[in-house]
């Protein structure tokens, strides 16, 4: 079936050829005339299988028969998936001239209150800065969210957990109510909470709440072309280790991704990395926007082979042609391993995993094996002896002297302020509400 014989409009239909786009998706297929038709819908499927397509395709579509302000707004947990995000609304819509605003962290607060004052058709933002805009930009930045036409939850399981909550019903409640707005929810994770959706009472004049799930997690969890090891190590030298691993004959020469659990250790590995000469990029949340976008602009143009990333990369970006992924911290969470490791092996090539498994992370690593129903290989080559001989000086030094350097810089100052004034805004509520009962 075409993307006509779903019900595109002949405009976004050609502009999906200009952009080499011929033939729908499976979760293309499904979820397009189901949300042309009315419906709220839950799209499951792994990244890369053109979710955004999914939604952003009937929705331009409507737009395009009825423009009038803000038609829809898409929330994602990211920054990077907001941008890429918006980058599909416009290279879709450059023919159409869809106007498009991101509302994001790290950006001028006052520039993006102008933006929303001007009434763009389509805003893509993150939860926390749009919660930002609505306790402090004033009525007009977001009059026109009140009208919106369709709300889309993109990476929804993660938008819908607990570190989201508070921000996701700030701006639920500047929205239309449900019945009066269309909701779409994508996720390469499908949890039993979102399919629970299908099972809510049909609210009077709304059609049935559409799922479909393309390939479950479950039946994908490793493809079969990802080759799985693991390297055991002392918690203390494991940067000693990434060294030498590294340094393999079959990994010199391949793109990577090596993921962390924490900020900090991510800004110590390029630093260190660097020291080392490697070509490397990173990605976490002390960085200022423009600097993360650089990082993921150079990594995709080969500009750096290594990509260190914390958990912000795991999901959703397109990130091509990556030949290795590194678990440098192992994740706590199994169905966390199976995204970061989707970096690689993807569309049918090969591709390897390795994770630096510590004394600390038994635990973790026989949950993800569980999960992925595979037992990790040992990694050859990664000699104790070795180690010590070619990479623990070399890999020491360099890491002295990334420390000094941070604390040279106040890395992380901002994010200690920032906490500060949030546990002081807490304490502020807590006081004020505690006034208010003792008047009653």
């Amino acid at each position: 079936m075409s993307f006509k014989e779903l019900g595109l409009s002949k405009w976004l239909v050609e502009s999906l050829e200009a952009m080499k786009i011929f033939a729908p998706t499976q979760i293309q297929s499904a979820c397009i005339p189901a949300v042309l038709e009315g419906r709220d819908c839950v799209g499951g499927a792994k990244t890369g299988s053109g979710k955004t397509i999914a939604f952003a395709g009937p929705m331009l579509t409507k737009w395009s028969e009825n423009p009038f302000g803000i038609f829809g707004l898409i929330l994602t947990p990211t920054r990077e998936l907001a941008l890429q995000i918006a980058e599909q609304f416009a290279a879709l819509g450059a023919n159409a001239n869809v106007k498009v605003a991101v509302i994001v962290g790290g950006e001028d607060i006052v520039k993006q209150a102008l933006e929303l004052t001007k009434r763009p058709h389509f805003v893509i933002a993150t939860p926390g800065r749009l919660a930002d805009h609505i306790l402090n930009s004033g009525e007009e930045a977001i009059a026109g969210l009140r009208r919106v036409k369709y709300l889309v939850l993109d990476e929804a399981d993660r938008l819908l957990s607990n570190s989201f909550s508070s921000d996701l019903d700030r701006c639920f409640k500047v929205l239309p109510l449900s019945e009066k707005r269309q909701t779409l929810l994508f996720t390469a994770t499908v949890t039993d909470a979102i399919r629970a959706l299908k099972d809510k009472p049909v609210v009077e004049g709304k059609l049935p709440v559409f799922i479909h799930e393309v390939e479950t997690v479950d039946k994908v969890a490793i493809p079969s072309t990802l080759l799985v090891y693991y390297t055991f190590l002392p918690s203390y030298v494991k940067e000693a280790y990434l060294h030498s691993i590294l340094k393999l004959t079959k990994y010199e020469k391949s793109t990577a991704v090596i993921f962390v659990n924490r900020t900090r250790t991510a800004e110590i590995l390029r630093r260190t990395l660097r020291k080392l000469e490697f070509r490397v990029a990173s990605l976490h949340s002390e960085m200022p926007q423009t600097e993360r976008t650089n990082s993921l602009h150079r990594f995709k143009a080969g500009a750096a082979s290594i990509l260190i990333a914390t958990d912000v990369a795991s999901r959703g970006l397109d990130i091509p042609s990556v030949d290795l992924v590194i678990n440098f911290d192992i994740p706590a969470d199994p169905d966390d391993f199976i995204h970061r490791v989707g970096r690689t092996a993807r569309a049918g090539r090969k591709g390897d995993a390795v994770s630096m498994v510590t004394e600390k992370d038994i635990d973790r690593v026989h949950s993800i094996e569980e999960r992925i129903n595979k037992k990790m290989d040992l990694l050859e080559g990664v000699d104790d002896e070795d180690v010590i001989r070619d990479s623990l000086n070399v890999t020491t030094a360099a890491k002295r002297e990334a420390h000094l350097e941070m604390e040279k810089e106040n890395f992380g100052e901002r994010k200690r302020i920032n906490q500060k004034k949030h546990g002081l805004d807490k304490d502020i509520s807590k006081v004020t509400k505690k006034k208010s009962k003792s008047k009653n």
